[in-house]
């Protein structure tokens, strides 16, 4: 299990990069105070009620507004026993998170949320023992905003955690490799909610991974890196590696996908990410694979990065970005509120987990 594969695997080296504008991308910005997004002022975004990581995120538009929610994940303690089911909402504006109700069953880690037609949608996530045994969760919850109740739906098919997922074309959610029990698998699940059903379409080319980050523009996926299997000596280390998918708007199943040249910055495990407009946004992130503690499975502490960059899907460029005011890791998305983009949670320099919540400034 991932929680105690902590044998040294060196780092590969990565190639060249597509032509992209750097700018202040790669340059970072101050670490800011743990606990605090860098913002400051009477309309900096209020920090969340406690200290929360590896928390899965989303945002959507309900009657009175745009509202921002985080899901479960881990707390200060950085212990099995702080996986959590601790949910919380912020309608935008007003100056503090509610406390809401939970989803169903037990707190678990790195599960992923998506907002599609007035819902939000939670997949997945592992459970950590005390002995250290992890499972992935079927487990697929729905929240009506509106009511604050949750509903279940069609469990997934593969159960995964720490899987890239999308919304295309406001109809369907994709969820794209992550880890299944004992490996990662390469499979690309997409559910309907209209007909509350899974369908399974082309796999990954890439080496199936965890900890990857991306998602969907237009009729585009894009992911990047994340952590792979080595098989001798079996441990876990960086895949830092850049994909595009092209669905098939006749046939959303069937995915062309092609290796794109990397990224700006190192790899990256548990970025920041989200589709906004025609771009996928990234931001934050470790250049060194870690246990949900933030300690790397090659016995060295993780630390985040302080960049931020975008995929032009209309150009399939690489572009800048400018990065958050606090360096971050450990995410499960962007949360993305019309027009505004918000980090929420994560863990800070030294492995601290922090209540914080930023701005990013989404690209022109």
């Amino acid at each position: 299990m991932r929680s105690v594969l902590l044998h040294r695997a060196p780092t590969p080296v990565r190639a060249g990069l597509r032509a992209f504008s750097l700018g202040a991308a790669l340059a970072g910005t101050g670490c800011g105070t743990p606990g605090n997004s860098g913002d400051s002022g009477p309309d900096a975004p209020p920090p969340l009620p406690m200290p929360v990581a590896n928390n899965a995120v989303a945002a959507l538009e309900t009657s009175t507004g745009w509202s921002v929610f985080s899901f479960l994940g881990i707390d200060s303690t950085k212990l099995w026993s702080g996986v959590t089911t601790a949910s919380f909402r912020w309608d935008i504006g007003s100056p503090a998170w509610q406390v809401i109700e939970p989803p169903p069953g037990p707190g678990r880690l790195a599960a992923t949320a998506q907002a599609l037609d007035g819902r939000i949608y939670l997949f997945g996530g592992y459970t950590v023992a005390e002995d250290g045994a992890e499972q992935s969760v079927p487990q697929v919850d729905i929240l009506d905003p509106e009511t604050g109740r949750w509903r279940q739906a069609a469990p997934m098919p593969v159960p995964v955690d720490d899987a890239v997922s999308g919304v295309w074309r406001d109809s369907l959610i994709f969820l794209v490799s992550g880890w299944h029990d004992s490996d990662n698998v390469a499979a690309v699940q997409i559910y309907d909610p209209e007909r509350n059903a899974w369908e399974q379409a082309t796999p990954i080319r890439g080496p199936p991974v965890f900890g990857h980050a991306g998602g969907i523009a237009g009729d585009a996926i894009v992911y990047i890196d994340g952590a792979r299997v080595q098989a001798d000596p079996r441990t876990f280390v960086l895949e830092a590696s850049s994909w595009l998918g092209r669905i098939d708007p006749l046939e959303p199943s069937r995915i062309a996908w092609e290796r794109l040249p990397d990224h700006p910055g190192p790899g990256l495990y548990r970025a920041a990410a989200a589709g906004i407009g025609s771009r996928i946004l990234f931001a934050g992130g470790s250049a060194n694979p870690y246990n949900y503690n933030g300690i790397g499975y090659d016995g060295r502490a993780a630390e985040p990065w302080a960049g931020a960059f975008a995929f032009d899907v209309a150009t399939e460029s690489w572009i800048a970005a400018e990065a958050p005011g606090t360096s971050t890791m450990d995410h499960r998305g962007i949360a993305l509120a019309g027009d505004r983009a918000f980090i929420v949670g994560g863990m800070t320099a030294g492995q601290r987990v922090t209540q914080g919540l930023a701005e990013l400034p989404v690209p022109d």
